[in-house]
């Protein structure tokens, strides 16, 4: 495509190139680009053979060049579909070492770890961020505060609304705006407006509407759209479900290159047709799980060791593969380096996510059929790994590296790829930069990606409002985003700290209080809200649910190893999804009161209630008022 059709900023997604295929990073004008091996006779089956581009084929993105198994010779495609020429003699291809150096990381590791791996290997996660604005910041008296001062625990709330809560739908709106707009008959002698046929004495008649003009956008808001979903989509192809904003990348690609690396040291690449941006990892602990796109499950470890060697045999397929050929060479190359744990699901499920990203194109995953020709992007199969592990000499130390940074940049990233960042998870040099420049950073960050900064004592979140850059949401209509907001709320009525207090890490939480909690919700809203019936039959289930939903979005966290028994911490943001704490009155303050002891004055009306005062609502026991007045002396 001509570079004036983008600097014009058409808004078109190409069909189709002369080569005949769809979706993906075509090559239709960039072949000269691609490093396809050469064809000699005496070649070695594992050894590197000399590229188009004058280089070697067998190390991509820095991968560690070793031999390894060979791609099976690709047949005749079959009838109904393009027939590629069959390869000569000799023109076996080899996996990328690196990439089975990688999927042996994968099925050794733990599952957690092997979130962990994948975030700091691929970087292909979205931002997570809170959508629900609070009230300005005051203290618990009610009196205008700075940012500082305000703590989560008792500042201000985005409670969620009772409609919300119980799932009742909301009347519709805009009736009145509705009629007055509607197209109205004339009526003979009523004069030229009227209303629902009846006539208007003293209307005048509205003007016609003019016809919306396009939308005209200016730089920075183009800008921000495309930094928003790149983002929240790492990878971006022309012809993929993200393809509108692909011309947008390419307009303002020298911009967001250079704001990327300055702000948060990621590599921005822009191709013809796909943009990939290059994220970090985000340390031990905090990967991002890559979920199966069928089912929704979590991939194991050697569901992401079957992706491995999927991306190793694909680099430098030919363009044409049946199905079972493919499968045939991930088998191959997962013999000597990877344990024969994986399952004909777990390779279903990588050919999957291969698809999604348009890396495979064809009948994946529709068929079964070994005869299936699929497509190969192998331009995209290259672009999806996000660093090479060949520094790395283990998986710990390939999770650090892809973490590393100055303390600046990698609390800039926490702010911009997580809901909230706590000056209590970062290290020593990252707690000390954070106070004098979390203001600056927070605002730098909001203004290119359109997030609302929310600074408190205990850190700092950027949330949307718009709730569009974040891939899990906690306000919804399902199931378990209702039940875990609930949920939430009723464990901060109940374990609030009293102002003053310093709950550190956390607020432990009691199993028989969550328990307890989530069987009197499902109770109270289960079926009037129209909850799924799995989770209302399967109570483990809603609670295993609604539990990973609340530690993915950093409001709960498992308490520490060695603690006894194990369960979990209550963080101080959950706080925001809970009412404010109800403010007793202390005692001697009422107009009729008397003092306590004699000679003791009355502390003024005006006065403000003693930290002790400030308890949840929700805190005091059930039935406190009866057992008070049963414990009163006669």
């Amino acid at each position: 495509m001509k570079q004036q059709e983008y600097a014009t900023g058409i808004q078109w997604v190409p069909g189709g190139t002369s080569d005949g295929r769809e979706g993906g990073a075509r090559r239709g004008t960039t072949d000269a680009c691609l490093a396809v091996r050469a064809t000699r006779p005496d070649d070695v089956p594992g050894q590197l053979r000399p590229t188009a581009s004058g280089g070697t084929g067998g190390s991509h993105g820095g991968f560690v060049a070793a031999h390894a198994p060979t791609l099976p010779p690709v047949g005749p495609a079959q009838a109904g579909a393009a027939a590629p020429a069959p390869p000569p003699a000799g023109s076996e291809t080899s996996p990328d070492p690196g990439l089975l150096r990688l999927a042996g990381w994968f099925a050794a590791a733990a599952p957690q770890t092997a979130h962990d791996l994948f975030t700091a290997a691929f970087g292909l996660y979205g931002a997570r961020h809170f959508s629900v604005v609070a009230a300005p910041e005051a203290d618990h008296h009610g009196a205008p505060c700075a940012p500082a001062e305000v703590s989560w625990w008792h500042g201000p709330t985005a409670h969620a609304s009772l409609s919300v809560r119980t799932g009742e739908p909301r009347p519709p709106r805009g009736l009145r705006r509705a009629r007055r707009t509607a197209a109205v008959p004339a009526v003979p002698g009523a004069g030229p407006a009227t209303v629902a046929g009846r006539p208007g004495k003293h209307r005048r008649p509205e003007p016609a509407r003019a016809a919306a003009a396009p939308q005209d956008r200016s730089a920075t808001a183009e800008r921000r759209i495309a930094a928003r979903l790149l983002l929240a989509h790492p990878l971006v192809t022309a012809a993929g479900p993200h393809g509108d904003g692909f011309p947008l990348i390419r307009r303002h690609r020298d911009w967001l290159t250079e704001r990327f690396a300055a702000l948060l040291g990621y590599r921005l690449v822009v191709g013809p047709w796909h943009a990939r941006l290059r994220k970090a990892g985000l340390g031990p602990g905090g990967g991002r799980r890559l979920e199966r796109p069928d089912t929704g499950a979590p991939f194991t470890p050697a569901g992401y060791a079957q992706l491995a060697l999927a991306l190793a045999v694909l680099v430098d397929a030919p363009e044409q593969l049946p199905l079972g050929r493919l499968t045939a060479a991930v088998r191959a190359a997962a013999a000597p380096t990877v344990a024969p744990a994986a399952s004909d699901a777990d390779l279903a499920a990588a050919l999957r996510v291969l698809a999604d990203w348009q890396v495979l194109s064809g009948p994946v995953p529709d068929t079964t059929d070994p005869a299936a020709v699929l497509t190969v992007d192998r331009e995209l199969a290259r672009a999806v790994p996000a660093g090479p592990p060949a520094l790395a000499a283990d998986t710990e130390d390939l999770i650090r590296r892809a973490a590393e940074g100055t303390p600046e940049v990698v609390v800039r990233r926490l702010l911009a790829e997580n809901p909230v960042v706590l000056a209590e998870d970062l290290s020593a040099e990252q707690r000390a930069w954070l106070p004098a420049h979390r203001l600056g950073a927070a605002h730098a960050l909001a203004e290119f990606l359109g997030l609302e900064p929310e600074l408190r004592a205990e850190g700092v979140a950027l949330l949307d409002p718009a709730g569009e850059l974040t891939d899990l949401a906690l306000t919804g209509t399902g199931t378990l985003t209702r039940a875990a907001l609930l949920l939430v709320e009723r464990l901060v009525e109940e374990l609030r700290p009293l102002p003053g207090e310093c709950p550190g890490a956390g607020v432990p939480i009691p199993d028989a209080l969550i328990d307890g909690a989530l069987g009197d919700i499902a109770d109270e809203y289960g079926l009037t809200a129209g909850w799924g019936r799995d989770y209302l039959a399967d109570r483990t289930a809603l609670r295993r649910g609604a539990l990973d939903l609340l530690h993915r979005m950093s409001l709960i966290t498992p308490a520490p190893r060695g603690t006894f028994p194990p369960g979990w911490l209550l963080r101080a943001p959950a706080a925001r999804y809970a009412p404010q704490a109800e403010l007793l009155p202390a005692p001697g303050t009422g107009r009729h009161s008397r003092p306590d002891r004699p000679g003791d004055d009355p502390a003024p009306a005006h006065a403000p209630a003693p930290a002790a005062a400030l308890v949840p609502a929700q805190a005091r026991a059930p039935h406190a008022d009866s057992r008070s007045q049963q414990e009163l002396p006669a």
